[in-house]
């Protein structure tokens, strides 16, 4: 699980290197903010990410 001070580098990733748009982070965020979980698990429950895309999210935790 990714700890909430990597949360920014989290959120920096998935809009530069994934293209996800602020508006999808909001929604996802949001989320978060109420019913608390992994924040890559949310996205793609909400259908704002792929399953290659939550994969490289996954590949790219691992590596922080």
């Amino acid at each position: 699980m990714i700890l909430s001070t990597n949360l920014p580098k989290l959120i920096q990733f998935l809009q530069e290197d994934l293209a996800i748009s602020a508006s999808s982070m909001s929604v996802a965020l949001k989320h978060v903010e109420h019913n608390p979980g992994p924040l890559p698990m949310i996205l793609w429950q909400h259908g704002l990410v792929t399953i290659e895309q939550l994969d490289r999210i996954y590949d790219w935790m691992e590596g922080t």
